[in-house]
């Protein structure tokens, strides 16, 4: 059971849109957005690279072997199941059962294309991590994208 402890403060504006879904404030600090990309990097499996699937700025967490069910990936792409956008939010896909507990602690929201039936329902976008606290539930929910993506333990 996941249970995140609740986000402090209120959630980030965002657009709602389908593209561009974008979190327009409360942004990562530099060194958290770099220590948020060294954790995936040190992923299993993962390289790293300019999105597929969203804008080239936004670096694309891929996997060398994808092993896990479409629902895992960001599609069109075959093997991106995550992407970290300059202002250090991500869109990802979430085991389903980290879904709810996470939006309703205030971490995430569905990510508005997940409503179309050729788009997996898992896609969330992930607020930016503002402190090193909130690095380490972001971290957490990275990593479950990770094993759900590449059927890997850690």
């Amino acid at each position: 059971m996941f249970d995140p402890p609740k986000r402090s403060g209120p959630r980030p504006a965002t657009t709602g849109l389908e593209i561009p879904h974008d979190q327009i404030d409360q942004f990562s600090p530099a060194p958290i957005r770099e220590a948020l990309i060294e954790q995936a990097r040190a992923l299993p499996g993962v390289f790293l690279g300019p999105s597929q699937v969203s804008e080239p700025a936004s670096l694309a967490l891929r996997l060398h072997r994808p092993a896990g069910p479409w629902e895992a990936f960001l599609h069109p792409s075959p093997d991106e199941f995550a992407h970290i956008h300059r202002a250090g939010f991500l869109h990802l896909t979430l085991p389903q059962p980290m879904i709810a507990p996470l939006v309703a602690a205030g971490w995430a929201e569905p990510h508005p294309i997940s409503l179309r039936p050729q788009w997996p329902d898992t896609i969330v976008m992930l607020y930016a991590p503002r402190d090193e606290d909130e690095l380490s539930v972001v971290g957490t929910a990275l990593r479950a994208s990770w094993r759900q993506a590449s059927l890997e333990e850690e």
